[in-house]
């Protein structure tokens, strides 16, 4: 049988055709490293965990950025380094699986000082990753980064001898995602003067002694924070103003907080000031402090702050806020002035374990807190207080370092508050585990109050549910309580004027 030539054609161009289609899938199914990756091991890294690999993975950051930029890989094993720098473009990636090993050695890490004028610019100096003065940089992967931190005791007087495990100073476009921190030996990282940051997904896990903050973002703007877990040995998130700029338009959202110190800090370091601050949907539990703490003492404006649903349990002072004057001057400038402390919104805070610290809200004779309002705020606390402990005269501690602990047991359980002017107390709840003596509410030199709503728990032996001292114009009104106490209302001093209750 003959057969056609136009068939036997047609037969070989299919043959072709599966040919080529068969080379072309395995052409394409080759793997290839994508453009912009830099392996650290193509550069000599060991990943053993045991030789010092500090030099082939800066090598690696160098020649990705030389290249114009990309992600540094660290992947399947431990990578032992000292002090890196990040540069402008690159991304510091590290995969699920692999480990950055802070080295033990103190020689590995050389002093950095960065060029900005800051509070603390001759004392900290030593770093596992820095950058400065770069843009578009980022660190990045499901992997681990530790400090080592428990190979670096804390000494009195020594301050180079623990490093952080990163500072960004004045950088900018600053990404740092999804990674786990470990054991940091000082601050865990410090965003110095950046310009738009972004850190989210994160995991923090150092709690291990104290001076281990997780993240201080310092006189930084556009800073988003969102989404970590964090465990700290000190502060968990902390705002500071250590140079004269402000660190303004910061957000930090749906984060889980634990510390031996204070969850979401203002402060201490004031000098710059704070602006447009947001906190919302956080939970904080097991902490030493405070859950809130709102804090100026070192001169600086605080202006624009609002904080929203957040859940505690077993904080010992869920709300501190202070107004002080400890003036700590920046090295190579002026001392500052007088700081303040206005527009402060706080609502829709439940909190239990609260112990006999109790929330205060606090300025210094002649410098009140200004247009605060804390809504829709429930407490409960563990009780315990005495009639003696409703009796303590609290001193005025103005050039004090300001934490939730540092005026001691307070004369009310649930709110002291001093040095105020249109202070709003509305819809808050408070109550007790074991009977407490104490009044509900002190308010001692506030002017302009507002109290709507306020529900208490009471017991007969205590000596009023409110207590006034030379508050001038006050309105309460809508109180509830299961109970009535002897006194509702005690009024001391001798300026207490324009005083209304109704709507009992």
């Amino acid at each position: 049988m003959r057969t056609s030539p136009i068939r036997t054609i047609l037969a070989m161009s299919l043959c072709l055709g599966v040919a080529a289609s068969c080379l072309t899938s395995r052409v394409f199914a080759e793997p290839s490293v994508p453009p912009g990756h830099f392996d650290v091991r193509n550069f000599g890294a060991a990943g053993d965990g045991v030789t010092l690999d500090t030099k082939a993975i800066q090598k690696a950051i160098d020649t990705c950025a030389e290249a114009g930029g990309g992600k540094v890989c660290l992947q399947g094993g431990t990578f032992l380094s000292g002090t890196l720098r990040l540069k402008s473009n690159v991304t510091l990636h590290v995969e699920a699986g692999a480990t950055l090993l802070g080295s033990t050695n103190i020689e590995d890490y050389p002093d950095i000082t960065p060029e900005i004028i800051y509070l603390y610019r001759a004392r900290f100096t030593k770093y596992l990753i820095y950058a400065e003065h770069a843009e578009n940089i980022g660190l990045s992967g499901r992997g681990v980064i530790s400090g080592q931190g428990t190979h670096f005791p804390a000494q009195p007087g020594d301050d180079k001898g623990r490093p952080y495990i990163l500072r960004f100073s004045e950088c900018s476009n600053v990404r740092v995602e999804n990674l786990t921190f470990l054991d940091s030996a000082r601050w865990l990282s410090h965003y110095l003067a950046c310009d738009n940051v972004t850190i989210s997904g994160i995991t923090i896990r150092a709690k291990i002694r104290e001076n281990r903050d997780g993240i201080d973002v310092d006189s930084c703007q556009d800073v988003r924070i969102s989404d970590c877990r964090i465990d700290t040995g000190d502060d968990v998130i902390v705002l500071k103003a250590t140079t004269d700029r402000p660190c303004r338009r910061v957000t930090i959202t749906n984060c889980v907080l634990s510390s031996m110190a204070s969850a979401v800090k203002m402060g201490t370091e004031s000098n710059g000031g704070f602006e447009d601050i947001a906190v919302t949907n956080c939970v904080i539990h097991d902490t030493g402090y405070s859950g809130i703490a709102v804090e100026m003492v070192d001169g600086g404006e605080l202006n624009r702050v609002t904080i929203s649903n957040i859940t505690m349990r077993d904080v010992k002072a869920p709300i501190f806020i202070r107004l002080g004057n400890r003036a700590r001057p920046i090295p190579e400038l002026p001392p500052p002035g007088m700081g303040s402390l206005r527009n402060v919104i706080i609502s829709d805070v439940q909190a239990t374990g609260a112990d006999t610290m109790g929330c205060s809200i606090t300025g210094i004779p002649g410098f009140p807190v200004e247009n605060v309002t804390l809504d829709n705020i429930r407490i409960e606390s563990t009780g315990g207080g005495t009639l003696e402990d409703a009796q303590r005269e609290i001193p005025e501690k103005i050039e004090a370092y300001p934490s939730g602990k540092m005026f001691g047991t307070l004369p009310a359980y649930g709110f002291f508050c001093r040095h105020a002017t249109n202070l709003r107390l509305h819809n808050i709840d408070l109550s007790f585990e074991e009977e407490d003596q104490r009044p509900a509410i002190i308010c001692d030199d506030v002017q302009d109050l507002d109290i709507f709503g306020l529900r208490t728990e009471v017991v007969p032996a205590a000596a009023s549910v409110l207590r006034f001292r030379n508050v001038q114009g006050a309105l309460i009104h809508g109180y509830r309580s299961a109970l009535d106490p002897k006194d509702f209302l005690k009024l001391e001093g001798d300026t207490c004027r324009d005083i209304e209750v109704r709507d009992r």
